[in-house]
């Protein structure tokens, strides 16, 4: 999952090697901490959120197969 992040993340953006995935694992979820360059920001939230919240849907398709409830974070 934390590659598929990374590569989402890595071509919509500027500045590519500023992308880092942090990934916090619980019990029962796991949470991607997406940290981008602060000029980049826009780009992977989009207009109202629209691209984070397909990047978080790819993200919870793709972890479906595993049966785990992921979670996707854009921090700053």
């Amino acid at each position: 999952m934390k590659d598929l992040l990374l590569l989402i993340a890595r071509n919509l953006v500027d500045n590519p090697d500023e992308v880092t995935v942090t990934e916090i694992e619980t019990d029962k979820s796991t949470t991607y901490e997406l940290r981008v360059a602060r000029e980049d920001m826009g780009k992977v939230i989009g207009k109202q959120g629209r691209i984070a919240n397909s990047i978080r849907s790819v993200i919870k398709a793709a972890a479906y197969k595993n049966d785990k409830r992921v979670f996707v974070e854009i921090v700053q």
